[in-house]
């Protein structure tokens, strides 16, 4: 069968998984997933699980634990979402999207158990399974078949009801935790801690960042088999720019690993690596069995993290990245500074509503001069005359307008070049994928003529 026919297949059963309710709309359930799996033999069990939940940096720490983990021989799973440009890079095998024709044979084996499911919960007064309930489990039996030694495992949304909280951590790993998805997860960090904090089990090791007391508080608060944190068993004792990079030392669990060098940009990355060093000590040997200084620092040189800071361009400078709330708005606006010398700089920025619109916005005015404001690709993008009302509310004016993403791309990469400045896209990950899908049609498109 050809490619496209393959593709055609595919896009099939997406718009099918797609008229499902969608992932944005939480439901707070566990039970459906639970029964899918069950139905399929419980692929989940089958494999290791690092399972990760966070407000900000768990795409990148995952991608930085199962680097690390195929350096050691292991064949790995990673689940993700969202997807940038492709569907497919949501379910990675040995670091790469899966293929259209697994993603379709699994869709198709395991249609039956997602419509007996659906008569089911429906015959019981339930909803059917939600687009995220469905791909959950799907996804789970895709890893088993494949098969995995280990599956990163990155949540949904919140944890404790996420439909990746059917899987018992090995290692429950936490990234940075704070304000974000409010109206599903609660108003306070201590709130939204102790919906994350569902994914620790008992038989868990627990592998955090640095949090706030408060939450810090929380996450010990349920039983588990350790609990490590910065200070607290690991030490990221010092990092900082190098190059297109970031070079940091670490005191971990069992080693110490000092100059380590990665392509991935941001004082915020070289904690998520720490984090990301600390889960796999904790898999590995319980934090007691160091990694090799050559796996890691192969592993480290050969890690990437699409979409964060995510530099496309040197001449002139254009870097993408996909800040979509305070926190991650804050950390680009340290970047600019710290890792780029804080140059001229053009911001291209679209938002989605339902995010914390003013918080995100009021992190990043200062770091440009000029601001092309745009709509977020989907149905949640606020819309670029909305968003101009919250930057003039804030008393920053001088900004254009351009509804679409891609032509505010182009104007806004025209600007940047005659003015000498770099440029910064930031505001929602649905943009920073819209602009990659874009480049990557047009390097297609080149190599076809």
């Amino acid at each position: 069968m050809k490619n496209q026919d393959w593709q055609d297949r595919l896009d099939g059963i997406l718009e099918e998984l797609y008229a499902r309710q969608p992932e944005h709309h939480i439901r707070p359930r566990l039970e459906p997933t639970a029964r899918t799996v069950a139905l399929m033999g419980d692929p989940q069990k089958n494999y290791g699980i690092i399972h990760l939940t966070g407000t900000n940096g768990k795409t990148s720490t995952a991608r930085i634990i199962e680097r690390l983990l195929r350096e050691h021989g292991l064949r790995t799973g990673r689940l993700t979402s969202p997807h940038l440009v492709s569907f497919n890079e949501r379910i990675a095998l040995d670091g790469e999207p899966v293929s259209n024709e697994i993603l379709v044979a699994t869709y198709e084996e395991n249609k039956p158990i997602l419509d007996l499911v659906d008569s089911q919960l429906i015959a019981e007064g339930e909803n059917p399974l939600t687009f995220f309930e469905a791909f959950t489990a799907l996804a789970f039996q895709l890893f088993s078949d494949a098969p995995i030694d280990v599956l990163v495992l990155e949540v949904g949304i919140g944890g404790e009801w996420d439909s990746t909280n059917v899987a018992d951590a090995d290692v429950a790993v936490f990234t940075n935790i704070d304000l974000d998805h409010r109206k599903s997860l609660g108003d306070t960090v201590e709130e939204i801690a102790q919906t994350k904090a569902g994914i620790i089990k008992e038989k868990s090791l627990v592998v955090s960042s640095r949090q706030v007391p408060s939450v810090l508080e929380v996450l010990r608060g349920r039983p588990s088999a350790g609990f490590v944190s910065p200070g607290e068993g690991f030490e990221l004792e010092e990092a900082g720019p190098d190059g297109f990079g970031t070079r940091f030392t670490l005191k971990g669990l069992a080693g110490y690993y000092p100059q380590v060098w990665m392509p991935i940009i941001g004082a915020h990355q070289a904690e998520n690596a720490a984090v990301a060093i600390a889960a796999v000590e904790s898999f590995l040997g319980e934090g007691k069995r160091a990694i090799a200084d050559e796996v890691l620092r192969s592993a480290m040189a050969d890690a990437v993290s699409p979409g964060r800071l995510q530099v496309i361009s040197k001449e002139p400078l254009v870097v993408l990245d996909g800040a979509h709330n305070p926190a991650g708005a804050k950390s680009l606006a340290n970047a600019i500074v710290d890792y780029f010398g804080k140059p001229r700089a053009i911001g291209l920025i679209g938002i989605l509503s339902d995010k914390d619109v003013r918080a995100t916005a009021a992190e990043l005015i200062s770091s440009f001069e000029q601001i092309v404001l745009t709509t977020a690709p989907g149905p949640r993008g606020m819309q670029a005359r909305e968003l101009a009302d919250v930057f003039e509310d804030l008393g920053f004016e001088n900004f254009i307008i351009q509804e679409n993403p891609i032509t505010a791309f182009e104007l806004a990469q025209r600007i940047a070049s005659e003015d000498g400045a770099a440029l910064f896209v930031a505001g929602s990950l649905y943009l920073i994928g819209e602009i990659l899908g874009s480049i990557a049609a047009e390097t297609e498109d080149e190599d076809e003529e």
